[in-house]
C-alpha cells in the first residue's frame, strides 16, 4: 500500500462494516413473502381528519370503501369547516351504499384522541387507521386482513408509495419508500416477526389490543413532555411489548401526498426523526422491550449508528478536493451512484428513469444524515411543524390560524 493511500483506509473499513450490516439486513429481507390467507374478519376504517385538502379526502375517501370493510369513520378536528363538509356530504348521500359512512366532530386537538375516539367507535375486530391523504388499490382491504389468520399476529402495515409523483423531492421520497418496504420491513418481517413501525398512513390492527395500550398511548411522555406526534410508531412498539407480531404485508398498495417543497420537506424529515429518537431510546434503554426481538434490536442500533457514519464520506469528499486529489473525489462519487442504486433495485425496476436520480437521493441522505443529529440535540421539542398544532405548556393545543378558529367553537357531544 502507497503511502498517499493510507488517509483512505478508515473510510475503507468503515464502509466495509456498514455494508457487512446491510448485507445482514438484506438477505432475509429476499426472502420475504406476502401474506396469503382467507379472513373473513370484517374492518373498520378509522381516519383522523385535520387540514387536509378537502379534494385529496375526497378521493381517498371513495377508495376506502370496499369490500371487507364495514364503516368508515372520520374523525374531524371540529375547526376544520372544509373536511367536515367533505365528511358530512359523504356520510349523508350514501344513500345503498355498502360501506357506510360515519363522521365524528372532536373538539380535542391532537391526532392521537381522533384515533382513540375512532377505534372506541369501531364495532369489528380488525381496525384500520389510515392518514388522511391516503388512497388504497381495490383490493387493499383484502389483503390487509390476510396476515391475521394467525393469531400471534397484532398488526399489519401496507407497502406505500408516492401518489403521482411529479417533482424532485416527490420522486426521491418515491424512492426511499421503496427501499424501505423491499428492505428495511420487509427483513424485520422475515427475521423478527416485529417491524420498527407499522406507518400511519394505513396500519391494520386488532380492536382488542388497541383497547387494552389506550391510556399508554395517549398518556406517552418522554423526558417529561407528554408526546404529541410519533403515534405510528408508539402503537407499534406497544403491540409488541405485548408479545404480537407486526408484520409487512407488501401484497397491499397504498398512495399518500408527499412535499414538494423543500421547507415542508425538512419539517416532515425533522418530525420523524424526532420520532424515531424516542421511540427507539426507549425501547433500546428505558423499556428495553426490543431486546427479546434481537433482530430489530440490531437494525434500531444500526439506523442510530448510521447517522452519524453516514457522514464520514463528505468529509473525505471535501477534504481530497481540498488537496486537489480529483480522481479519488471522483471514484468516490461514482461509488455512491453505483452502491446506492444497488440498494435501490426494487425501486429501479419499477421507474428505471430513477437511476439518473440517484446522486440526488445520495445527496438528500446526506442532509437528512444531518437533520438526524439535530433531532437528537433537540429530541424533547414536541412541534408538528406541518400542521397547526403543538404541546405548549405540558398540553397539546392548536396553533395559528387553527388556534383563532377554536376559540369560536361550542363544541358538543364528543368524547376526548
Amino acid at each position: 500500500m502507497t503511502p498517499d493511500l493510507l488517509p483512505s483506509v478508515p473510510l475503507g473499513l468503515l464502509g466495509a462494516v456498514r455494508w457487512t450490516t446491510w448485507l445482514l439486513r438484506r438477505v432475509p429481507a429476499a426472502l420475504y413473502r406476502p401474506f396469503v390467507a382467507d379472513v373473513d374478519l370484517p374492518m373498520t376504517v378509522v381516519v383522523p381528519v385535520y387540514q387536509e385538502d378537502p379534494e385529496v379526502l375526497r378521493r381517498a375517501l371513495a377508495t376506502w370503501r370496499q369490500e371487507g370493510v364495514a364503516e368508515v369513520l372520520l374523525v374531524v378536528d371540529a375547526t376544520d369547516a372544509a373536511c367536515l363538509a367533505v365528511a358530512r356530504d359523504a356520510e349523508g348521500s350514501q344513500g345503498d351504499a355498502e360501506v357506510p359512512v360515519r363522521v365524528l366532530v372532536t373538539p380535542a386537538p391532537g391526532k392521537r384522541h381522533a384515533l382513540r375516539t375512532g377505534w372506541e367507535a369501531a364495532g369489528t375486530p380488525l381496525v384500520a387507521l389510515v392518514d388522511s391523504d391516503t388512497s388504497w388499490a381495490p383490493d387493499a382491504a383484502r389483503h390487509l386482513r390476510m396476515p391475521f389468520a394467525d393469531p400471534a399476529v397484532g398488526g399489519a402495515s401496507a407497502r406505500q408509495n408516492v401518489d403521482d409523483p411529479s417533482g424532485l423531492l416527490q420522486r426521491v421520497n418515491d424512492m426511499y419508500l421503496d427501499y424501505r418496504y423491499f428492505d428495511e420491513l420487509a427483513g424485520q418481517t422475515v427475521a423478527g416477526r416485529s417491524v420498527s413501525c407499522l406507518s400511519g398512513r394505513t396500519a391494520v390492527y386488532r380492536r382488542s389490543i388497541l383497547t387494552r395500550v389506550a391510556d399508554d398511548f395517549i398518556g406517552e411522555t418522554f423526558l417529561g413532555v407528554p408526546c404529541m406526534s410519533g403515534d405510528d410508531k408508539r402503537l407499534t412498539s406497544l403491540v409488541a411489548m405485548l408479545g404480537y407480531a407486526t408484520v409487512l404485508q407488501r401484497s397491499a398498495r397504498v398512495w399518500s401526498t408527499f412535499p414538494g417543497t423543500p421547507r415542508t420537506f425538512v419539517r416532515q424529515r425533522l418530525r420523524w426523526a424526532r420520532n424515531t429518537w424516542r421511540s427507539d431510546l426507549r425501547a433500546l434503554f428505558l423499556d428495553r422491550w426490543v431486546w427479546r426481538r434481537p433482530f430489530l434490536a440490531f437494525c434500531m442500533a444500526d439506523k442510530a449508528v448510521g447517522a452519524f457514519t453516514l457522514l464520514a464520506g463528505p468529509v473525505y469528499l471535501v477534504l481530497a478536493l481540498g488537496h486537489g486529489d480529483l480522481r479519488f473525489a471522483a471514484a468516490l462519487v461514482a461509488w455512491w451512484w453505483f452502491s446506492r442504486a444497488l440498494r435501490i433495485l426494487p425501486h429501479l425496476r419499477r421507474r428505471p428513469s430513477s437511476v439518473l436520480l440517484v446522486p440526488v437521493f445520495v445527496a438528500v441522505t446526506f442532509v437528512m444524515a444531518m437533520l438526524k443529529i439535530w433531532a437528537l440535540l433537540t429530541v424533547r421539542r414536541q412541534l408538528w411543524l406541518t400542521r397547526d398544532v403543538a404541546v405548549v405548556d405540558g398540553a397539546v393545543v392548536r396553533t395559528g390560524p387553527a388556534a383563532l378558529a377554536a376559540r369560536t367553537l361550542q363544541p358538543t357531544g364528543v368524547p376526548s
